[in-house]
């Protein structure tokens, strides 16, 4: 009794510290991605929060959510920005309540992540799962920014949970057709979501195998599910004349492959170890733990049912599929990997289990001495029922137990900087976007729309009208003359191909420099005035643009 108290105690104990953690993320919530940390690399904390979001704030501020020729993303990934228009309704638009949105998905996350653990396993490992989830100082970062992975994998984990669940349903048809939809709000999320479909299909067939005629009923009707649901989004798309806008975010994100015939190999190399981002000790283990289960998968009936088993392939196929993705596109990025860190740490946790309790079932104990006090996990009732005892012998259990703890040890050290990162919020972004809006205001120039790579980015924090300098269905030469914009700001230094298109209409004025972030190339928010050329002057595309002309005033490197 005293002992089952302790473990009481000792659960709710890891239960508010995970509680703790999770808390934590909707603190600071207007600091800067971490600085200097092991991800500056990644662009999207200056960009992907207003690009993704710019429908929602632009509904909110204009009343018209497309702006023509410019950046409009919402028509192939418009779920997060209805949910941020949605949102902002209540909170008027701001950079934290679009990040606290995506801090809620990242809880969700955690929820049904141990919701979909629990099905096949004990308390113990679903709450190591989360645990590496919740103190991970990679997802920390990523999930506080409003981007669209953390909801990708929302959706996804709830698709998983309604398929492994499918033979308990009395409907199971019914609710293959909801996984459907919701794979097809996957795709609406992020295009990247058809990589992970093999992990949901496998999920609804291994779930109901069983029943060879159920599986396949239920699996056609989830695809005819998505097909029609997606191909009805399409079809309005086609309705509303945006298909060029859909199409254009497939091609800024198609990448020029190498052309060496090997080039898949390293893209896949690449793509594999870009999974030291999200952490340098429990992806590798994560593939250890794949390695160890195949291995025992040679020897147990146990361990080969685990591979068979949706809770276990469902990740790895996840992770398979997202890998698929970067070595496809030859472009990894930290922020990619946010899905991949999230299903490594499920592995581990399974792995770790299974590798714990491989030998159950193979020793007959004596009557009347079955393992007084043992305490059997869920998968050993039937065990304990039929008087078998687990056998805990053996490198299995050996390497289960080496797995769990350079687990906590990683955690540990995982929790710590997590909690730095808490402890030292810095607001240069935020700052200079403000001081940036305030020069602006203070020092009228014809239009106050601005132009930048960051326009959207800054429009969400101080509301400032924003044009896309980089993207979108016009160049910008042909956008400059319909939106006449009075400003424009660039990092640290000039694209000559940018200033060749700005000096087709017009004479650039270096007036001011705001420090923000920690990149060496990005840490300079420098901004110009726009002066419009003399009426009938005239200027013709020409390499000779593409360095500082007679009236203006640049003092930045412009190559």
């Amino acid at each position: 009794m005293r002992q089952t108290s302790y473990k009481r105690w000792a659960y709710a104990a890891w239960l508010v510290l995970i509680i703790a953690f999770a808390v934590s993320h909707y603190i600071h919530l207007e600091a800067d991605f971490p600085n200097h940390s092991p991800w500056i690399e990644d662009w999207a904390k200056y960009t992907d929060e207003g690009w993704y979001g710019n429908a929602a704030v632009r509904a909110h501020l204009t009343g018209h959510w497309y702006v023509p020729g410019d950046f409009n993303p919402a028509p192939a990934v418009p779920v997060w920005p209805f949910l941020e228009w949605i949102v902002f309704a209540f909170t008027g638009v701001n950079i934290v309540a679009a990040r606290s949105l995506s801090v809620s998905f990242f809880v969700l996350e955690l929820i049904l992540g141990y919701l979909l653990l629990r099905t096949r396993g004990p308390r113990w490992m679903a709450l190591l799962a989360v645990t590496l989830a919740v103190t991970s100082p990679f997802l920390y970062a990523f999930s506080r920014l409003a981007i669209l992975e953390p909801m990708l994998v929302t959706f996804l984990l709830a698709g998983l949970n309604l398929a492994v669940r499918l033979p308990r349903f009395r409907r199971p048809v019914l609710v293959s057709i909801v996984i459907g939809v919701l794979f097809t709000l996957m795709l609406l999320t992020k295009t990247t979501a058809v990589f992970l479909f093999p992990a949901l299909g496998w999920a609804i067939l291994a779930a109901l195998w069983p029943d060879r005629r159920k599986a396949v009923i239920c699996s056609v009707a989830a695809a005819a599910s998505a097909a029609l649901s997606f191909g009805a989004w399409m079809a309005l798309i086609i309705h509303a004349g945006v298909l060029r806008d859909y199409r254009y975010l497939f091609f800024i994100n198609k990448y020029i492959k190498p052309t060496e015939w090997y080039w898949p190999l390293l893209s896949l190399w690449w793509s594999i170890k870009g999974g030291l981002w999200a952490d340098h000790i429990l992806i590798p283990l994560a593939g250890i733990v794949v390695l160890l289960v195949l291995a025992l998968a040679l020897r147990r009936g146990a361990s080969r049912r685990l591979w068979a088993d949706p809770v276990f392939g469902a990740p790895v196929l996840a992770l398979a599929g997202y890998i698929l993705f970067m070595t496809y596109q030859n472009h990894p990025q930290p922020r990619y990997y946010v899905v991949v860190a999230l299903f490594a740490f499920f592995v581990i946790a399974l792995g770790a289990e299974a590798l714990v309790t491989s030998g159950a079932g193979i020793k007959k104990t004596p009557p009347g001495s079955v393992l007084k006090g043992h305490d059997f996990s869920r998968a050993e009732k039937p065990l304990q029922m039929a008087g078998l005892q687990p056998l805990r012998e053996g490198w299995p259990r050996l390497a289960g137990i080496t797995i769990v703890a350079a687990t906590a040890l990683a955690t540990a050290f995982n929790a710590l900087s997590t909690a730095q990162y808490l402890a030292h919020p810095e607001y240069t972004f935020v700052n200079a976007a403000r001081n940036l809006t305030r020069y602006i205001d203070q020092h009228p120039n014809g239009n106050r729309l601005l132009v930048s790579i960051s326009a959207d980015e800054i429009s969400m924090i101080t509301h400032l009208p924003s044009l896309c300098d980089d993207f979108g269905t016009q160049d910008l030469s042909d956008k400059l003359p319909v939106y006449q914009p009075g400003w424009w700001a660039t990092w640290n230094d000039i694209d000559p191909g940018t200033l060749e298109d700005l000096h087709i209409h017009y004479s650039l004025e270096q007036v001011a420099v705001f420090a923000a972030m920690d990149h060496s190339e990005r840490n300079q928010l420098v901004l110009f005035k726009l002066h419009p050329l003399s009426p009938g002057e005239k200027r013709e595309y020409s390499p000779d643009l593409q360095v500082p002309l007679p009236g203006d005033k640049i003092e930045i490197p412009y190559d």
